[in-house]
């Protein structure tokens, strides 16, 4: 059972061979990624466990050298301890201290395990996981390295207190914001990411992707998006902030009208001249989600640490918790 084979050319792996729970559709992306090295532990020719190791191109730790475990997927107890083991076993080798997981390549990507499920269904990009997973790694004396949440909002039409004069402060200071134009959609997903560059390199376990890759990773969406979703706040000409929102679509796969918007992303350059900015996206956002016919918005995949938490704490409650794990080598 616990025969691990390993894979460094990831045109060899055949999706048909997983049993172990990892989205099927996900696997034709691994080639892109990057990976160093694909576990797979075998049973017969099935594979019921797997993961891909990074440490050449790994996120930053201060004191630890980090490897990544990522494309994860196990179906069984004794599968996943002999993953993270042989997992850990290989980083090890390569030098590096603790391991990190999962997270595919980076923080750009899919990342996180769902520990709390909540009431509320799996929405649109959401990462998501069969209920056994945290165990596996508990269980290999992984430990949570950070958490996160999402908030559901259901009132729409609540405003901040602050939010006129922030407004009007935004507005003297000659900010303007208005939607993504699909017309040059990938000319304004340049404008995002160069935010996105600034706004998130001193987040948690910030890697740099470049605009290539992220231009990948958003471009696929263009038809799938509403541009009074996507906000983009400019000044002087150039881009100093954005909101990205999207319908749950995942509402639609299960049968249901599409009534939520997920709050994907919030971003905002740091200077003190854009304080205040990021209430004034959200609150445009949910704006615009309710004149759409919108009842419903989920601010999505926030670190417990961020600096949104009390604005996201004011519209809504948390309906999901999320950890992700690393243990010492």
């Amino acid at each position: 059972m616990e025969n691990l084979r390993f894979i460094d050319d990831f045109s060899l792996i055949d999706s048909s061979h997983y049993q172990s729970g990892y989205p099927p559709g996900s696997i034709q992306d691994w080639p892109a990624h990057s990976a160093d090295l694909h576990i797979q532990v075998l049973d017969k020719d099935q594979v019921m466990a797997h993961a891909s190791l990074w440490w050449k191109q790994a996120p930053t730790l201060p004191g630890d050298r980090l490897g990544v475990i990522g494309h994860f997927g196990a179906a069984t107890d004794a599968s996943a301890g002999a993953l993270l083991t042989g997992c850990c076993a290989q980083l090890r080798q390569q030098g590096c201290t603790r391991a990190v997981g999962p997270m595919d390549s980076n923080t750009w990507r899919r990342y996180r395990l769902v520990t709390d499920f909540g009431s509320e269904p799996p929405f649109f990009m959401e990462p998501w996981n069969p209920p056994s997973w945290p165990g596996f790694f508990e269980a290999a004396n992984f430990q949570p390295l950070s958490n996160y949440y999402s908030a559901l909002v259901l009132d729409l039409d609540q405003a901040d207190p602050r939010l006129s004069s922030t407004e009007e402060r935004m507005e003297n200071q000659g900010v303007t914001i208005r939607q993504i134009r699909q017309s040059d959609f990938e000319d304004d997903l340049k404008r995002i990411y160069a935010v996105s560059i600034v706004s998130f390199q001193h987040n948690h376990l910030y890697a740099e992707l470049s605009e290539a890759d992220f231009l990948a990773l958003y471009l696929p969406y263009r038809e799938r998006i509403y541009p009074q979703l996507v906000l983009l706040a400019e000044h002087q000409g150039q881009p100093v902030g954005f909101v990205f929102g999207i319908p749950d679509y995942a509402q639609a796969l299960r049968g249901q009208k599409i009534d939520t918007v997920i709050g994907k992303t919030l971003a905002k350059l740091p200077a003190r001249i854009y304080n205040g900015l990021g209430l004034v996206l959200t609150q445009r956002l949910h704006r615009h989600a309710r004149d759409l016919g919108f009842t419903r918005l989920i601010h999505a995949l926030q670190h417990e640490d961020n600096s949104a938490r009390k604005l996201t704490e004011f519209y809504g409650s948390p309906m999901r918790r999320y950890t992700l794990y690393s243990k010492a080598l």
